[in-house]
């Protein structure tokens, strides 16, 4: 058995988080990390207790939805109401940050960023991180591994469609659709 990647783990992780998204033009996952353990998560939504652009609609302005916190802030506002340091820890995002956020991760004190996908990569946004020093990456997200036990689950769904009483044509276009459907 081979062992996820560092870079990939991460990614996994921002990947998930982003499903909680309730931004409905966009779903963003961030994860922070110091020494390879993760200090903090967040996603693109609305403040705590407010509407949400899923139930509400995006409120957007100058092409801006500014109902929503993105996702690299709100992991950097759950370090700070926990108390923990940002300092030299590292970012991963699913997609490449805005000029605001890139600001607030340089103010935050991290190190690198990695992200899966650009995103509006914004000229200004590449030359902070670059004065600041800040390790910007392109990391792209392996999905396969967070369907790591379709192969599993093909194999028992083969099984049982072999075992049941089904015409064996009908059985494999079963098979193939569901096949497709994993994927």
């Amino acid at each position: 058995m081979q062992r996820i990647e560092w870079d990939q783990f991460f990614m996994a992780q921002s990947h998930l988080i982003s499903t909680r998204s309730t931004c409905t033009r966009l779903m963003v996952g961030a994860t922070i990390v110091r020494d390879k353990r993760i200090i903090a998560g967040g996603y693109n939504g609305s403040v705590a207790g407010c509407d949400h652009c899923s139930e509400e609609g995006c409120l957007i302005v100058d092409g801006h939805c500014i109902r929503t916190i993105h996702a690299e802030m709100n992991a950097i506002l759950q370090c700070s109401k926990f108390g923990v340091s940002t300092d030299q820890a590292e970012l991963y995002v699913t997609h490449f940050p805005c000029v605001a956020c890139c600001k607030s991760i340089i103010q935050a004190g991290i190190k690198s960023v990695y992200y899966a996908e650009d995103y509006k990569n914004h000229p200004y946004a590449i030359e902070l991180f670059d004065q600041a020093n800040v390790n910007i990456k392109k990391v792209p997200f392996d999905e396969s591994i967070l369907n790591m036990n379709n192969g599993k689950l093909l194999t028992a769904i083969k099984e049982a469609l072999q075992e049941s009483n089904l015409d064996e044509n009908i059985a494999n276009q079963l098979f193939i659709h569901i096949q497709d459907k994993l994927s």
